[in-house]
């Protein structure tokens, strides 16, 4: 068997893809419900805030979003994510990039500076690392709803490759957008574990 090409973590191509995806650290704050509601959109304010202060930028970082449901849903495998279980019962992680060997101490003091009015103390801000990994991947353009189009032609490939999601669904945002932002130009990698 040969090994699995490996990719920049920020690249996918047009057509789906087997690639070995790097190491990469964020900081995180876990969420539950549809994606696109206020809570959602705070949670994004706030790990974009934080992260702006931990890469010394003023750039809008990157936001990425890790999706799974709970342990008591109907399975699922990558063509059909969306839609075998109620959308509302998505549990998520919001992400964003940080440099390697950020602390907790670190990522509390940023908190602090970062002073955004979308924190909240209850939030469970944290360090989070997803490993070296295989996945299938490939690029989204255009409106979110019309994700499981490209979701269906992943798992498709997928298949035909008897490869099975061994992990959280994973969105990597490459445009920075609002509840308000038009989603006709918007780039999404669609990224999932496999095994």
């Amino acid at each position: 068997m040969t090994a699995t090409q490996p990719t920049q973590h920020l690249h996918a191509s047009n057509a789906p893809e087997h690639v070995r995806t790097p190491r990469v650290n964020y900081v995180a704050v876990l969420g539950d419900g549809a994606p696109g509601s206020d809570e959602f959109y705070r949670k994004k304010i706030l790990v974009s805030a934080i992260a702006r202060v931990l890469n010394e930028s003023d750039e809008t970082p990157v936001v990425e979003l890790q999706f799974w449901y709970p342990e008591n849903s109907a399975p699922v495998d990558i063509a059909d994510f969306y839609s075998v279980n109620p959308i509302p019962s998505l549990l998520y992680r919001v992400l964003a990039q940080i440099p390697e060997g950020t602390t907790a101490a670190h990522i509390a003091a940023a908190r602090t500076r970062a002073a955004s009015t979308a924190d909240i103390a209850s939030d469970d801000v944290a360090a989070f690392s997803i490993p070296e990994q295989d996945v299938v991947q490939v690029m989204h353009h255009g409106p979110f709803a019309q994700e499981f189009a490209t979701l269906e032609r992943l798992g498709d490939y997928a298949q035909r490759r008897d490869l099975h999601r061994a992990g959280p669904h994973h969105e990597i945002h490459l445009d920075a957008f609002t509840r308000t932002t038009p989603q006709g130009t918007l780039r999404t990698i669609l990224r999932d574990p496999v095994m």
